[in-house]
């Protein structure tokens, strides 16, 4: 009766020890709990620094050259409409000293020009117009400042930002690989983050800069025209007064 209990009581024991280490099976309509993936931060990449930084640089640099130029070229600026009142008025030699004075208190673009023809009225006409021509392109290279940089980023801002699309995509096909890692899906984000980050940028920055180029180009050639008009017609009114003396 006692070695009958004694392995009743053994078998309880074994079977109370082998409950506890079977773990509980899943109540239905509850899912096991899925493994848990670090998130990791995409890698950081020089590359991506230096071409969304050379970017920005380009497009505040494209920003104030549009806001210099746009204050310099204005009409007033360029021909004042005070001294091209007084031009058009200059009959007498009296008038011409004031035509001269006024030149002088109205620093300019086109009372430049028209001080050197008042200046070299004791040479022909032919040497005055000469003159005016290589002082005018002078002058004229002097409006262009800082044109030519805007052409320069209307280029370049593009094929920055496709050397930031392309790298981004070299770094989007590293990211592919057949088992799927914390890593590998950070730099597969990063790929495209860089890729997509570059082409904006570079449209942004060229976008601007071409409509500012081309808008500033127009209209310097349109006041050296005006400009041109303007000193052709003093010098033959004066010309003329001195061929009836």
């Amino acid at each position: 009766m006692n070695s009958r209990l004694g392995l009743l009581a053994t078998l309880l024991a074994f079977a109370a020890l082998f409950l506890h280490l079977t773990p509980a099976p899943a109540a239905e309509g509850t899912a096991a709990p899925a493994p848990t993936v670090e998130q990791k931060e995409p890698p950081s990449s020089t590359m991506k620094t230096v071409i969304i930084g050379v970017l920005i640089l380009a497009s505040v640099l494209s920003i104030f050259l549009i806001v210099e130029r746009g204050i310099a070229l204005r009409q007033e600026t360029v021909i004042p409409a005070q001294l091209a009142a007084a031009q058009a008025n200059c009959r007498t030699p009296e008038d011409l000293t004031t035509l001269r004075t006024v030149c002088n208190q109205h620093p300019s673009t086109f009372g430049r020009l028209l001080a050197s023809c008042i200046d070299h009225l004791h040479l022909s006409r032919e040497d005055n117009q000469e003159l005016l021509q290589t002082r005018a392109r002078a002058e004229v290279v002097r409006m262009e400042r800082g044109i030519v940089i805007l052409e320069i980023i209307t280029g370049v801002g593009p094929l920055l930002g496709l050397v930031g699309t392309i790298f981004g995509l070299i770094t989007l096909f590293k990211g592919m690989g057949v088992d799927v890692t914390a890593e590998q899906t950070a730099t597969f984000s990063e790929g495209i983050s860089l890729a997509l980050e570059a082409t904006l940028l570079g449209l942004m920055v060229a976008i601007p800069s071409l409509v500012g180029w081309s808008y500033y180009n127009r209209r310097i050639e349109a006041m050296a025209v005006e400009m041109e008009t303007l000193c052709d017609a003093f010098l033959r009114g004066q010309y003329e007064q001195v061929r009836e003396n």
